[in-house]
């Protein structure tokens, strides 16, 4: 009892500063797809902060973490890029987290692979996933940190490029 560790982040039900949510599709299938930059970013922000997005709450994977003395709730939702609005929608109402404070990693093939763009809002630009949460939030002041996962190659189909792996050296 009293060296049992404290989890500053007990009460859920404590207010959060900021939810981060990563864009991408669950599975083996889409593991290190371009279009699960959004999951892999937020992989990296956890894995720099020691924790792991493992708890299982509003259709995500998500995880509590401090980020510049901000309380952050960083999701992965588990809905599949073109409804991650649901998850996004579900975790705003619980803490009422308005969407100013919400942060969306995302990927953009109009940056080059690993170019970072940050946009505090806008239109979908053609991303389904920002479109679903666009449409489930009824605003677009989120903001959005795009990832460049690269231009498609020629004669490519959209979803092939997305959909394919990064190769060792984009990595």
């Amino acid at each position: 009892m009293f060296f049992k560790k404290k989890d500053k982040f007990k009460d859920s039900s404590s207010s959060i500063d900021f939810a981060i949510i990563g864009l991408g599709n669950p599975g083996i299938d889409y593991q290190n797809t371009r279009h699960n930059a959004g999951f892999l970013f937020a992989d990296l922000l956890a894995d720099k902060k020691g924790v792991s997005i493992n708890k299982i709450q509003f259709k995500s994977v998500t995880a509590m973490v401090e980020l510049g003395g901000h309380k952050c709730l960083l999701m992965k939702p588990q809905t599949f890029m073109n409804n991650s609005g649901e998850a996004v929608r579900e975790a705003a109402a619980f803490y009422k987290i308005p969407p100013e404070k919400i942060i969306v990693l995302c990927d953009d093939i109009s940056l080059d692979v690993g170019v970072l763009r940050i946009r505090r809002k806008g239109s979908a630009g053609g991303h389904n996933g920002i479109k679903s949460i666009l449409q489930h939030l009824g605003h677009d002041v989120f903001k959005r940190v795009k990832v460049g996962v690269g231009e498609k190659p020629k004669g490519w189909d959209l979803a092939d490029h997305v959909l394919s792996r990064f190769t060792t050296e984009e990595r």
